[in-house]
């Protein structure tokens, strides 16, 4: 699939449901709370490329102590609406992550297996601690028992693009989070 027209583009949002002021004012709340949860503790910021780095990018900037950043990518959609199932860490951290208290910085928590497996991999590091805050939460497609220590958003089972979130490496520019147009892979 290849986008070069502005009005094919605009054709995938079939709606917008959260908007870039709600997003900012959500974020602020959660660098707030990272904020004071982790003062005087070396922090560790990791985001789960690509979708979590707009995010990431947003969230760090309002955070008030330091910290640093990791980056991982993960798989497991292969250009589909629907997760394969199968979790492939294509980049890893290259920071030892014992000496640090480790946030995930991730975009969405669909059906749990991608997180799932990063979280499974960075317990075996032995970090200070570990915890997970998502932009969003899609819970009515969890397969595995998994929860966020922060989430933004709670939303229903839609297929969302913007703000980082993309389909077939696209729309991920958009300032907000929308609904994909299904229609379109009809």
């Amino acid at each position: 699939m290849t986008i070069t027209d502005k009005n094919e583009f605009q054709s995938g949002v079939k709606r917008v449901i959260i908007s870039e002021e709600e997003i900012q004012r959500e974020i602020k709340k959660c660098a707030d709370w990272i904020s004071q949860e982790y003062e005087g503790k070396p922090l560790l910021l990791v985001s789960v490329l690509k979708g979590a780095f707009v995010f990431l990018s947003d969230l760090s900037k309002e955070i008030t102590i330091p910290c640093e950043i990791g980056f991982m990518a993960a798989k497991s959609y292969f250009e589909s609406t629907e997760s394969s199932g199968d979790v492939q860490i294509l980049y890893d951290l290259t920071q030892d992550i014992s000496q640090y208290h480790v946030v995930i910085v991730e975009d969405i928590i669909d059906t749990g297996r991608t997180l799932s497996a990063i979280i499974e991999l960075l317990k075996k590091r032995d970090p200070l601690s570990l915890k997970l805050v998502t932009l969003l939460d899609k819970p009515d497609r969890r397969l595995i028992k998994l929860r966020a220590d922060y989430t933004l958003f709670t939303i229903p089972d839609y297929f969302v693009i913007g703000y980082g979130l993309d389909f077939g490496e696209y729309y991920r520019n958009l300032p907000y989070i929308a609904e994909y147009n299904t229609a379109l892979l009809d």
